[in-house]
């Protein structure tokens, strides 16, 4: 498999808010390779943000690339991972930025700080398993298990062995940084008899809360507060993460464990054959399908909105854009079988029906250079050039277009984007990142969003502001940024 210096996850960074990174990444597998540096902002830095033919031609075999940024008025949980076809799968790791020195959490001190990276384990190359999905438009073959740490748990064939212990002492708070590095897989995450405080949501403070369970989409981060018991417990913890899917694709619908343990006072003599002999208690995690409680859950997440971390809501707005997200098709090249919708079409994903087609030279460059000619375009429709009952009955003709598209924005616009959700090959939760920029979600809904009725529904106050959102299966959601990184391109 494809790792960083022969880590899977990858090396953990370790940074402090107003630092300068610099990550010489060489490459010394067949395969070109970018590295994407998940929710920083790359102010004025867009070289270094690693999307793969977008800020960047790829590093090929052999080469070295320096990755050259500031981290500025940033702290929490991020990431890092592959930004080309799909070697995210096995390249990525934590990037966690600690406040600036002296400066404090928000909320009570940990007494340990332990990351906890889902993500998913293939008995076969990810990359043969996009290729062949590319090539015959069906959906991708699904993962064999999903991960923590890197470890599956007792709960698959012949991974007992491999499972990730979490051991704590009885009284203390544990601060869990998450990040779901899982290619498509929102995930709900329990831990047996235990309560978890959110304190943090991609590396931005939110109100505190309690919840069993969380929800995780790939991309995002969640920051919680676990406060163990007071005594010590008489029993062994499972924590547990299986995926939320909704829609009609194929997903790897399998339970991910670990172990949380309870070191054993000093005075007591346990021997580890009594340890086994304790109680294993497993949490009870909503139905895959539990939109419910998807929604529940992120309603309950709001910007902490204090006057040290305020929440800049843009309150006036110079742009207003309507994105369709859908599944469409694409027609078979001829006398070839396909295994899309019908043997003649393969499946592609589309806004506002364009299936973007990847350019052989990175927009960032050819922007700058001036020579966009023939690279992109700049007419990437705002609104849906046919509009239609988008979580009603679907149209009949489900082709989309393709292109190379981009939307210009001048400096300091404030956008307010709604993202729906369509029914055309079935609802499904969609989730999507936006490159150097956070957004606050100002609202969201089912069925299909009202211009007229919805926005005076927006939370505008303290909505949550992250970099990472679903768009709720069969609804929208409603999301406000200020453009104010130059040469950024988003997606």
């Amino acid at each position: 498999m494809v790792t960083v210096n022969g880590q899977f996850p990858g090396p953990r960074i370790v940074a402090r808010e107003g630092d300068r990174l610099l990550i010489k990444v060489t490459n010394h597998v067949p395969n070109n390779i970018t590295i994407h540096w998940h929710g920083i902002r790359q102010l004025r830095s867009g070289w270094a943000d690693g999307p793969a033919y977008v800020t960047q031609c790829p590093i090929q075999t052999g080469q070295t690339y320096v990755y050259n940024y500031t981290i500025t008025g940033q702290r929490g949980t991020l990431f890092w991972h592959a930004h080309i076809s799909w070697l995210r799968a096995s390249l990525y790791g934590p990037l966690i930025i600690l406040p600036k020195l002296n400066a404090q959490y928000p909320f009570a001190k940990p007494h340990k700080e332990v990351p906890m990276v889902f993500g998913e384990w293939w008995n076969v190359d990810p990359e043969a398993v996009v290729t062949q999905a590319t090539q015959t438009g069906g959906g991708p073959n699904v993962s064999d298990a999903y991960t923590i740490n890197g470890f599956p748990g007792p709960l698959y064939n012949c991974s007992r062995k491999d499972t990730f212990k979490l051991k704590v002492k009885p009284g203390k708070i544990y601060l869990l940084r998450f990040i779901n590095a899982a290619l498509n897989d929102e995930l709900f995450f329990s831990i047996a008899n235990h309560t978890l405080t959110v304190v943090e949501a991609d590396a931005v403070y939110v109100k505190p809360f309690t919840t069993n369970t969380l929800l995780i989409a790939p991309g995002q981060t969640t920051n919680v507060l676990l406060k163990t018991k007071s005594h010590y417990p008489n029993a062994t913890f499972l924590m547990t993460a299986r995926p939320y899917a909704t829609g009609l694709g194929t997903f790897d619908n399998s339970t991910v464990a670990a172990i949380l343990e309870y070191k054993t006072p000093q005075n007591a003599h346990h021997s580890t054959a009594s340890l086994k002999k304790l109680p294993l208690l497993k949490p009870i995690l909503p139905a895959l399908n539990d939109t419910t409680f998807a929604t529940k859950f992120t309603n309950k997440l709001r910007s902490l909105a204090s006057a040290q971390f305020p929440a800049n809501v843009p309150q006036k707005v110079d742009k207003h854009f309507f994105f369709t997200v859908s599944l469409g098709t694409t027609p078979c090249q001829k006398n070839q079988t396909c295994q899309g919708p019908t043997n003649t079409t393969k499946f592609s994903a589309s806004v506002n029906n364009v299936s973007y087609i990847q350019p052989t030279t990175a927009l960032l460059q050819a922007h700058f250079f001036g020579q966009s000619n023939g690279v992109y375009t700049t007419d990437f429709p705002t609104k849906p050039l046919v509009p239609f009952n988008y979580t009603g009955t679907p149209p009949n003709n489900t082709m989309v277009s393709n292109g190379t598209k981009v939307v210009v924005l001048p400096f300091n616009t404030s956008v307010e984007l709604v993202m729906q959700d369509t029914s055309i090959l079935g609802a499904e939760s969609h989730p999507l990142h936006l490159h150097g920029f956070n957004f606050f979600v100002v609202g969201q809904g089912f069925g299909n969003y009202d211009p007229n009725k919805d926005p005076a529904k927006f939370n505008v106050v303290d909505p949550v502001e992250r970099n990472t959102v679903g768009v709720p299966s069969g609804g929208w959601v409603a999301i406000r940024f200020l453009a104010d990184n130059p040469g950024r391109l988003h997606h």
